[in-house]
């Protein structure tokens, strides 16, 4: 049984190592082959390789040789340029080398030829006895004395054509500017009349011993005339914006009922600001119906304060918006600047709304104010020159010129009695006003009165009595005026204090 057993494990064990030999040698056979076929694609890559190597070799070898045959023809081509370069700058010293030759010849000949006139001239000279000078003015002198009637003729001749269709087109021009703009004229008046419901508002307008109606002339500087018309009371004034500053604050006490200094005093204020307001609204439509443009707020708001103005009885703002419109219809005729000659037309009386208050003439006064607030110097010689107290320096300060006589000259426009009349009453006020001391002043009752405010702090009781006299003398020593001027001066103290 052992030697079974020990011959059984012999057996297993040969066998095992005969199956092991057997895989052993079928393993190396797989290595084998596994060899030769890593060998055999290694040499198909390699050779795939070298080919593909020798094809890229082969293109930058034709690259390099395509770009050596671009090179070397553009060097033949620069190698040509430089050649023809050469060339040409050769002939161009040799072109040079002659026109200097040339230049040298034409200098020689012109000095030739200037000798040769100069020793002309000496000859002529010797021989005729006279200077080139002379000479010249001898040929004139003998020219002007054969012809000088044909002269003569010829240029007068000319003169009085053109002469003769100058005027024609100005007569034309003008014509046409009048035809084009016929704006009907309405003179200003004096006295406003304010309705009333009933005329028990009478009673209360005046007030107690006249304390309203004292009060509200003090404040306006207006009179008030309360007569037998029934509905109605006037206002007189020559000044119109104090007329309309009254209207106004009669207006809204009337409205209100309650009429007292107090109250007056405030609707007073209240009326002066609406007022402003309007003259502002004017001066810009007054600008904007011209066309012009660009100025500054300030001077729209003097050029507004015109439409409470008037001259010879001629509402000042509507005869510079005509103005305006005239000064552009010439301008446009003859070519000269539109937008210069409206606005020199329509700011030419600028100075007059205000020459109450600055002393000078109007013209001067604009003048000023145009320059302050920034006006062009173009607008500025246009509106300087229409009453002739600066020279004309530009064409459109003629036509400003020529703008003004149109627009004042028509028949009915100025009322030479009104104006004087006017101007009495401004110069009555401005004797009050010179005096120290005088807050204001107001010219009333048809300038057969004026009433002169005193400051309380400047002037005493003595001093008023004494001021009144002082300024009745002015006034008889500086004004001619039918009858007597009655002089007022007022003195009040005013105290105000708060319950707080």
């Amino acid at each position: 049984m052992a030697a079974a057993g020990a011959a059984g494990v012999a057996l297993g064990y040969l066998l095992r190592v005969l199956v092991a030999l057997g895989k052993k040698g079928s393993m190396e056979h797989d290595i084998k082959q596994m060899m030769l076929d890593a060998k055999e694609e290694a040499k198909k890559i390699t050779l795939s390789a070298e080919e593909e190597a020798a094809g890229i070799l082969k293109a930058v070898r034709e690259e390099i040789k395509e770009k050596e045959d671009k090179v070397k023809k553009t060097e033949d081509r620069l190698v040509a340029k430089e050649e023809l370069l050469d060339k040409r700058q050769v002939d161009i010293d040799r072109e040079v080398e002659n026109m200097k030759s040339r230049i040298n010849e034409i200098k020689e000949k012109k000095e030739k030829i200037d000798a040769m006139e100069a020793s002309k001239e000496v000859e002529l000279q010797k021989i005729a006895k006279l200077t080139e000078a002379e000479a010249k003015e001898s040929l004139l002198s003998t020219m002007e004395k054969k012809y000088e009637e044909d002269l003569l003729a010829r240029l007068h001749k000319l003169e009085q054509g053109n002469t003769d269709k100058i005027e024609s087109k100005a007569k034309e021009i003008l014509t046409a500017s009048i035809q084009r703009l016929a704006n009907s004229v309405s003179p200003d008046v004096f006295t406003t009349s304010v309705a009333i419901p009933n005329d028990e508002l009478k009673g209360k307008i005046i007030g107690k011993e006249g304390r309203n109606i004292k009060s509200f002339e003090r404040e306006t500087g207006v009179e008030i005339i309360v007569d037998d018309t029934p509905g109605a009371i006037t206002i007189s004034c020559f000044d119109p914006v104090r007329r309309q500053i009254a209207r106004l604050a009669l207006e809204n006490l009337i409205l209100d009922g309650r009429i007292q200094p107090a109250k007056i005093e405030k609707e007073v204020e209240k009326a002066k600001a609406e007022i402003n307001k309007i003259i502002k609204e004017k001066g810009e439509q007054a600008a904007f119906e011209c066309g012009v443009f660009n100025l500054d707020p300030r001077i729209i708001s003097i050029l507004g304060r015109l439409y409470f103005r008037t001259s010879y009885g001629q509402n000042v703002l509507q005869h510079s918006v005509e103005m305006g419109h005239i000064a552009g219809m010439i301008a446009q005729e003859i070519g000269a600047n539109v937008a210069v000659a409206k606005a020199g037309a329509l700011l030419h009386d600028i100075g007059k709304a205000v020459d109450h208050e600055v002393q000078g003439t109007h013209v001067e006064i604009g003048r000023r104010i145009l320059q302050k607030f920034g006006a062009s110097e173009e607008i500025v010689k246009a509106m300087e020159a229409h009453h002739e107290e600066y020279p004309y320096e530009t064409l459109e300060s003629r036509i400003v010129q020529a703008a003004d006589a149109i627009s004042g000259g028509r028949p009915g426009a100025r009322r030479d009695t009104v104006e004087n009349y006017l101007k009495r009453l401004s110069d009555l006020e401005a004797i009050a006003n010179g005096f120290k001391g005088v807050e204001k002043s107001y010219a009333l009752a048809a300038g057969r009165e004026i009433r002169v405010f005193v400051t309380p702090g400047e002037v005493t009781d003595l001093e008023a009595t004494n001021l009144a006299r002082e300024i009745a003398l002015k006034i008889e020593n500086d004004l001619k005026y039918p009858g007597e001027i009655k002089v007022t001066v007022i003195r009040e103290n005013r105290v105000v204090e708060y319950a707080r």
